[in-house]
Formats: C-alpha cells, structure tokens, sequence
C-alpha cells in the first residue's frame, strides 16, 4: 500500500480542482451551473478567478483537473484526448444532475474540448449555451505534419505556458509541450470542426486581438459553421491567450455573466 501511494504523482497545489455549489437564492430560484475547463499543458489555476467570480454571482461551478495536468509534462504524455473528453463529460453529468440550466465554457484546449460537448450533447435540453476563450481547432503551424514522427523521437519541445500580457502573472502550467498528448488533440480536431453544425445553442467567443499560441484559423471555423444564429465576437484588446488571467480578465467575467443571466432565463 506503501509503495502504491508514493507512485501517485504529486498534484501542484495551484492546481487543484475547483467545485462551488449553487446559489439560487442569487440566480432567481434557479441552479444554473458552469463548467470551466482549462487548456493544454495548463490546469485549473488559469480558471480558478473565472470560476470564483461566477460563484459569487450564485453560479455552481466546476473546474476539473484535466487528467495528466498539474503534475509534470511526462504524465501528460501517458494520456490524450480521449481521457480529457471523458472527464469532462462525468463532470457535466454530475453538474447536469443538480442543476436547472448548464453552460459549457473553456480555454485554448478546453475551448475546443466543450466545443466537442456541445456537439455530443446536442440533444440535451440542460445545455444552455457555449463560452470559448480562444479555442484550439486549427493552426498554420506546419511543423505540426511531423509530429507522427517526432512524438517517437522526441518526448517534449520548449513549452507554451505563460503567454500573459500583464506582468507578473502565472498560469502554472509546463514548461514542456508533450509531443505524444500535442499529436492526441490535433487528431481530434477535425472530428471537432466536423461536427460543430450539430451545436444549436448560443455561442460567446472571446478572442484576444494578440494571441502567440492560437492562430486566426480557428475563428472562422467556429463562427461560421455552428448552426446556432445566436453568435456574439468579443474582441479581447489587451490581452494575449491566456486571457483569463490577463487585462481582459473582468471583460471575460461581465460578458460571461450577461450571458449567463440570458440564455439561462427561464422561457416565457
């Protein structure tokens, strides 16, 4: 037992899963919930302020740890898409359970991720709507080709974490880019942008106007394929992509509120 318990990787403390229950004596009588999911390489610090200011606004909120997040890169690189999916749909399930209305919002990665919950979820009523802050879907990378390759001889490159305008500011996230888990959620992506048609429910997108991990190729892609006519663009001014830590981090929190409070109002 000993020895099981010390193989257990070591969670970072700022990596901590976030779980806050409903106030509906805040939200009309209603439980609305929101699932905030981090991005790739990063962990539950980067949504940790997000989540706390829905929170106090009444709003349940779940923040999971993504599996092989906030330990070390090399964890990372045991897991892939498919274990970040399925966590995010236990999580959903379970907020889903006690709550009236839920809306799905994600960063970078965990844009794409509930982009993809959104999708596979088109037929429950309990989602309300999307929230993405500079989702991943697509890149003009082209180094990105050899990654079938690579991943086999290279385990990691230089990472991406900490791409924060405001000084001073960090995401805790590695500072390694695992090239197996890289190459898991760019094989995903098309299957994504494939089924973003089946996505009804409103949609706020947030993008920063400087952002040097995420290139302009997902934008068009979401904005013109979902089928919900119900699309709002933010333009983030001053922020770079790790927006919900950065200048823009009260924009993303008041556009999200109103947002909230609208497409979670009980119909008339």
């Amino acid at each position: 037992m000993i020895a099981a318990m010390e193989t257990q990787p070591q969670v970072h403390p700022q990596a901590q899963p976030l779980s806050i229950p409903a106030r509906p004596e805040l939200t009309g009588g209603r439980r609305v919930g929101v699932l905030l999911s981090h991005g790739f390489t990063g962990s539950p610090a980067s949504m940790r302020p997000w989540g706390e200011r829905l929170a106090a606004r009444g709003y349940a909120v779940e923040v999971p740890r993504l599996p092989g997040h906030g330990t070390s890169w090399q964890d990372l690189n045991t897991v892939g898409w498919s274990q970040w999916r399925d966590a995010l749909d236990e999580t959903l399930e379970e907020l889903a359970a006690r709550c009236d209305a839920v809306v799905l919002a994600g960063l970078s990665m965990g844009g794409a991720l509930v982009l993809r919950l959104a999708a596979d979820h088109a037929d429950d009523p309990r989602v309300a709507g999307v929230v993405v802050v500079n989702p991943a879907l697509a890149t003009k990378r082209l180094d990105v080709r050899l990654l079938p390759v690579l991943k086999h001889v290279v385990p990691s490159f230089p990472g991406i974490v900490n791409d924060i305008k405001r000084p001073g500011t960090d995401e805790h996230g590695y500072h390694r880019t695992p090239l197996k888990a890289a190459h898991s959620m760019m094989r995903a992506w098309p299957g994504v942008v494939a089924d973003l048609p089946r996505i009804a429910v409103p949609l706020l997108y947030l993008r920063s106007t400087v952002d040097h991990v995420v290139d302009d190729s997902t934008e068009p892609l979401v904005m013109d394929r979902i089928s919900s006519p119900d699309r709002t663009l933010v333009r983030l001014e001053d922020s770079y992509h790790v927006a919900t830590l950065d200048n823009d981090a009260q924009r993303i929190v008041e556009e999200t509120l109103r947002f909230l409070e609208r497409v979670t109002a009980p119909a008339r």
